[in-house]
């Protein structure tokens, strides 16, 4: 008997079983619980705009380069962070990501004094702490995927990586309250990332005391939820499942799949609208309708309400889909396909309208249908390549986070040649583009020369 399952046995017999059978829940709450500090930790600083800006005397161009900057760190984060999920575990890479991005969403509140003092432009100080605070966030979703993938049923793989991205919109949302209310609170913007940084550690330290690479590694998990987990039952013909020692993939093979490079190009449709809202709403409510700081706490909120419950109700219908149709490209493609081109023509129609309800009410309903198939491009990684989810899942966000680099950035641009109604068109664009690169993703279908192996990947 092996010294986990002796350990297993041993705790099953002197402890009381709270969630019984259910312990890869509890895994998937304490995902959410950090991918919302995460998210309200890059997305506080567009709630601190008016003070960082009148401080440092930055315009808008600057300012959306100073949002801008995170996303290069990201892309690269998320690239490395999948690599290292992969070969190190998820454990490790948790505890370094999280380590890291709470020091150094700190550190962004000594960014601009530093970056006058030594270079003699605020400028370069938010460019050195936001980069490297992306390349600490970046890993994140990677290891949130190979979590999944270790740790999900083959059924319902669709509705468990909708759960693990539930802190994305729930982090959106509550951004603006968290981050206008500690500003509000404390009389200062600084105090809002010390305060964050803190609740990072807190997580860490709760995570290590439960969390274990694999739920067959952890004596919490019981054997008839470890049987449940690692069931055959109604798999597919195009799936494949973590456990099947059948190919040894390497990196270059993302780039041989048709399926995964334009899986990663409708993410990045995805993420476009995701990062456009986030950085530039505020900004945007501020100088087009003339609301306060203490107005955006609620205001800030509103696109991202829809989006909360969207993004789990897709991952449930995509599910659906798979077992009414058998067609994973119909549960993932064509699903992701009609939920982008509405987003278009929600984004498309906001130039048109004038009141600021309007705006907010299409700009809730186009995020919503956005959200709607967010698990769809991590889970197309799951039914393509299980056994390189980390790998292949961080190549897929480094090629959607380019959008966090582009949406702040080219934004702050448009905005300053010609108004926030450009931002909209464009945004419109790249969601059309989605819906194009949906159609040729064919999920479960690698479309690269697998090779034989005895093993999987770590």
């Amino acid at each position: 008997m092996s010294n986990t399952s002796a350990r297993r046995r041993a705790t099953e017999t002197t402890r009381p079983r709270l969630f019984a059978d259910k312990f890869r829940w509890v895994i998937l709450t304490g995902i959410v619980a950090i991918t919302v500090i995460n998210y309200v930790d890059r997305g506080a600083i567009s709630y601190a705009a008016e003070g960082i800006m009148g401080e440092y005397a930055l315009d808008p161009a600057e300012w959306g380069n100073v949002l801008g900057f995170f996303g290069y760190g990201y892309m690269f984060g998320a690239l490395i962070g999948g690599f290292l999920a992969d070969k190190m575990g998820p454990r490790w890479m948790w505890t370094v990501a999280t380590l890291s991005w709470s020091v150094l969403v700190v550190g962004v509140i000594f960014a601009g004094d530093l970056g006058v003092a030594l270079a003699g432009s605020a400028l370069v100080g938010f460019a050195v702490f936001r980069i490297t605070f992306g390349l600490a966030e970046g890993p994140t979703y990677a290891t949130v995927n190979k979590t999944v993938a270790n740790w999900a049923t083959v059924k319902e793989r669709g509705f468990m990586s909708a759960v693990g991205l539930l802190g994305t919109p729930l982090g959106a949302l509550l951004t603006a309250p968290i981050a206008v209310g500690l500003i509000t609170l404390t009389g200062s913007w600084r105090w809002v990332f010390v305060i964050l940084g803190a609740a990072g550690f807190v997580w860490l330290f709760w995570w290590l005391r439960i969390f274990t690479n694999r739920p067959d590694e952890n004596p919490r998990v019981s054997p008839v939820e470890l049987r449940t987990i690692r069931s055959q039952a109604d798999v597919l013909a195009v799936e494949t499942t973590v456990d099947e020692p059948s190919r040894k993939l390497a990196w270059w093979d993302f780039f041989k799949s048709r399926t995964l490079v334009f899986n990663a190009i409708g993410y990045f449709a995805f993420m476009y609208v995701n990062f456009m809202i986030l950085t530039w709403t505020p900004r945007y409510l501020q100088s087009e309708f003339g609301f306060e700081l203490g107005s955006l706490w609620y205001l800030g909120m509103i696109p991202w309400i829809g989006a909360c419950f969207t993004v789990l109700f897709g991952g449930r219908i995509s599910d659906w889909l798979r077992r009414r149709t058998g067609s994973l490209w119909i549960a993932r493609s064509g699903f992701a396909m009609v939920s982008l081109a509405l987003t278009t023509i929600c984004f498309l129609f906001i130039p048109t309208l004038n009141s600021a309800a309007a705006v907010l009410l299409v700009m809730a309903i186009g995020n919503a249908l956005n959200s709607l198939p967010n698990a769809v491009y991590w889970t197309v990684v799951i039914d393509t390549a299980p056994e390189r989810t980390g790998t292949f899942g961080g190549m897929t966000h480094f090629i959607a986070n380019i959008a966090a680099v582009a949406a702040p950035t080219v934004t702050g641009y448009i905005v300053s040649a010609s108004g926030f109604g450009g931002m909209f068109i464009a945004t419109g664009v790249a969601t059309g583009i989605g819906v194009i690169a949906m159609a040729l993703v064919r999920p479960g279908r690698l479309g690269a020369p697998a090779r034989r192996s005895t093993g999987v990947g770590a």
